[in-house]
């Protein structure tokens, strides 16, 4: 077989492949280009799912006439400083964008600089470059893309529906627009949408209200600030509240020094950092920043540039973890106000009718109930049956009288009742709070052995016969780089040879546990993410275990001291709103819900 060299054509349509896989591809480069250029409005137009037209405007620095000549050449770029490919600053830097999208479609740019009289324009038709024109633009730079990928028909048979691609492209201007809260954007489609975000000032509330304009008004109400530093590396945006959660990781958004990444490492620290609060089977919502020196971090290794890698992963996942997990502790024992909402919709729920689609229950005749009036009016004598199971389980309103300003100013108020020997009632300034007993107590519990295992250690139990586990050399070495940590969980281990390690001592709280498969599995976690945490959960499933059935059971009856005792200790303890099991262990109605209820609003 005879080597060759390939046409210059045939070698841009090969990059084009790598880099233009989808027209929401074309857009995410385009409007990258325009916040290099220093834009500060960026409107975008799809036709046909950008099929058949995308159109980017900006009003950034434009270009002279011998730099848009050279710009639709393969890597040609004014964005590296010099030849280190570790000092990026910029979004894009590769020089193959613009060439790539000119090999697979028909480009034209018009564009003009501060320096030049007019306006320049110039087209690229599958591959083929024309000349550079004068045309008539006031600023900055106007780029269309025409019958994107006619010059490889084989690709468009890849494509999904116009609408699933023009969803596509909605998602990549949305992180763009919250990576860069300070620039306006549009979007328009053919339904003949447009979707507006304006400017925001720079600054946390700037960033804030961007992030409301596009996740919505519920993650914004229920957000947790989030800004801490460590050696040079500095974490910052907003993490939703646990009890805020998604059927699916679409609401998180990640950015490393403004681009906008789907990296495993940064996705795993924040599933990490909510695995104790919340469950399995949701998500969180969080839109995160990352700054660090462009020399920490390695942003060419993805053709799309969606994946990065960190010089120092440990540091950074560290630090996410520690920032989301101190945000949750300083937000308790605070629910989101989604949970009330959702409480107003169910009391609301017309009668007979069943929530969300479910099964609906027969309906009863009132006049076959115990608790019927009698046909004499409530005013004739004593009504036993009607006063029967009626009053709460327990009763704090003679023994607390009026709510003290200083209780009724705390998150959780004052408690007033008990119902049905499972939920606290309790009345704050502007609303009242139930709280789930057993979910609360049990919460408490779960945080008290964990706090007792950070402070007097993890109690081991010694082998009688070391258990000795063969592994991969490269497995063992990671094994035995980690040992001091795996101690400080309880599990000790040493070298047995080459490929070999030998477990002396387990977990005491695991019990007869199968020390083997313990270690294959922490060597597997560390082969992919470089840390323990396996050993760490399964101590804290345990002691979540233990927290459950040594906690208050539902259908205890509770006295007021008790009740308000729970609702002091709730408000201190980090993580008390919700469960081990990630419920929400209480509910606030404001007054204006209680009002909406009645109707009085």
């Amino acid at each position: 077989m005879i080597v060759r060299q390939l046409p210059e054509g045939i070698v841009n349509r090969i990059a084009a492949g790598e880099v233009i896989e989808r027209p929401a591809a074309v857009v995410k480069e385009l409007t990258e280009n325009a916040l290099d250029a220093g834009a500060s409005r960026i409107d975008i137009v799809a036709g046909g799912g950008g099929r058949r037209l995308i159109r980017v405007s900006d009003d950034g620095s434009g270009m002279t006439r011998d730099d848009l000549v050279l710009c639709v050449e393969r890597h040609a770029t004014s964005k590296l400083r010099g030849d280190d490919l570790l000092d990026i600053r910029t979004l894009g830097f590769r020089g193959e964008a613009l060439p790539s999208i000119g090999a697979v479609a028909r480009l034209t740019l018009t564009t003009r600089h501060a320096g030049e009289p007019h306006a320049w324009a110039l087209t690229v038709d599958a591959g083929a470059k024309g000349e550079a024109m004068p045309a008539a633009l006031a600023k900055g730079t106007r780029i269309d893309v025409e019958d994107l990928f006619s010059a490889t028909p084989a690709r468009l048979k890849f494509l999904k529906s116009d609408r699933a691609e023009a969803a596509a492209i909605a998602d990549v201007v949305k992180r763009l627009a919250l990576s860069h809260p300070t620039v306006a954007m549009s979007l328009a489609d053919d339904d003949g949408g447009t979707r507006t975000w304006p400017a925001q000032p720079f600054g946390e509330a700037g960033l804030l209200a961007r992030i409301g304009d596009i996740l919505g008004r519920d993650f914004a109400a229920n957000a947790m600030a989030v800004d801490v530093s460590r050696h040079g590396v500095r974490l910052y945006g907003f993490a939703g509240l646990p009890t805020l959660n998604k059927a699916t990781a679409a609401s998180q958004f990640l950015f490393v020094n403004g681009r906008p990444i789907r990296d495993r490492l940064v996705l795993g620290a924040i599933r990490g950092a909510y695995a104790d609060v919340m469950p399995r089977d949701r998500h969180p919502a969080a839109v995160l920043f990352i700054e660090l020196d462009p020399h920490e971090v390695d942003v060419n290794v993805h053709p799309a540039k969606t994946e990065v890698r960190f010089r120092d992963s440990a540091l950074v996942r560290g630090l996410i973890v520690g920032a989301i997990r101190d945000a949750i502790a300083r937000a308790a024992p605070t629910t989101a106000s989604t949970l009330g909402a959702a409480t107003v919709t169910a009391f609301r729920q017309p009668a007979g009718r069943a929530p969300h689609g479910g099964s609906q229950a027969p309906l009863r005749d009132w006049r076959a109930s115990a608790f019927r009036p009698f046909a004499g009016g409530f005013a004739e004598g004593a009504q036993p049956a009607f006063a029967m199971d009626m009053a709460p389980a327990a009763d704090a309103r003679a023994a607390a009288g009026p709510v003290p300003e200083i209780v009724a100013d705390l998150p959780l108020g004052a408690a007033r009742a008990q119902l049905h020997g499972t939920y606290i009632l309790a009345q704050t300034r502007d609303g009242l709070v139930i709280v789930d007993q057993h979910a609360a107590h049990e919460r408490l519990v779960y945080e008290r052995m964990k706090r007792h295992m950070a402070e007097a250690g993890i109690a081991r139990q010694a082998l009688l016969i070391p258990v000795v586990v063969e592994l991969d050399p490269a497995d063992a070495a990671r094994l035995l780089a980690r040992a001091d940590d795996l101690a400080a969980f309880g599990l000790v281990i040493e070298g047995f040879g080459p490929g070999a390690v030998a477990v002396r001592e387990t977990p005491a709280m695991l019990g007869e546990v199968d020390a083997e498969a313990l270690t294959r599995d922490l060597a597997e976690h560390l082969a992919e993410w470089d840390t323990t945490d396996p050993l760490e959960q399964r101590l804290l499933a345990v002691a979540s275990r233990m927290a459950c059935h040594g906690s208050v059971r539902a259908g205890r009856l509770m006295k007021p001291a008790e009740m308000d005792a729970l609702l002091r200790e709730m408000e201190a303890t980090p993580g008390s709103s919700q469960c081990n099991h990630g419920r929400p262990t209480s509910v606030s109605l404001s007054l204006a819900d209680i009002e909406r209820l009645f109707g009085r609003r």
